[in-house]
């Protein structure tokens, strides 16, 4: 694991690098179209989503008509993001939940998120993150792929490595972590074929210092 010191390194490090990343990679107008953008871009990348969603929400521009929609036309409003069929139904569901039950509000804690069909600690965090500015450690492919290779946790299993993550990291870089790292992970820290070369993290990397020449 990393000292104080290297953790305050990196920090700033990705400061330096990508100062602006501290914003939504998905395009939304209201709270809970973040939330129906997250939902769909499980398996989905981000640009797909929001080539996708203001078709969505043109055609169901309430929470009221999504929670009506049938799912056979949601369906194919949604196609092109893969696993439509699951994907309608929780977010159909998910409409009516937060009617229902939260008065067509989101809510802020990570109980009642999770209560939401088709929402896990990744989604319940975003929202948390984005929409009400709480800190929170977002965990996505990125994240535990890169989070790995820089020695900030030893874990696969999503909730082990935020839990690493929220120990380690300064509380207020939480939510901009998850940005700075997508970053990364698109234009350097490829999963393929990453450019280690040209890496600007490579000091931080254990997985590089251990296959680099000398080590």
């Amino acid at each position: 694991m990393k000292s104080p010191d290297e953790i305050h390194a990196l920090m700033a490090r990705l400061d330096e690098l990508y100062p602006m990343e501290g914003v939504c990679y998905l395009e939304y107008d209201e709270p809970w179209h973040l939330l129906i953008s997250t939902i769909l871009s499980a398996q989905c990348t981000d640009s797909r989503v929001n080539m996708v969603t203001p078709g969505l929400f043109g055609k169901y521009p309430t929470l009221e008509a999504l929670a009506a929609a049938d799912q056979n036309d949601l369906e194919d409003c949604i196609k092109s993001t893969g696993f439509y069929h699951s994907k309608a139904h929780h977010i159909i569901e998910t409409a009516q939940t937060l009617l229902n039950k939260f008065g067509g509000e989101l809510p802020q804690s990570m109980e009642s998120l999770t209560e939401l069909p088709g929402v896990g600690r990744k989604t319940a965090n975003l929202m948390r993150g984005f929409i009400f500015g709480i800190p929170s450690v977002i965990v996505d492919t990125h994240v535990k792929r890169i989070s790995g290779k820089l020695g900030l946790t030893g874990h696969t299993d999503p909730y082990k490595i935020e839990m690493d993550l929220r120990h380690l990291l300064p509380e207020e870089h939480w939510t901009r972590y998850n940005t700075q790292i997508i970053a990364h992970g698109r234009t350097v820290c490829l999963a393929r074929s990453p450019k280690c070369a040209q890496c600007k993290l490579s000091e931080f990397c254990d997985e590089y210092i251990k296959t680099s020449p000398g080590s």
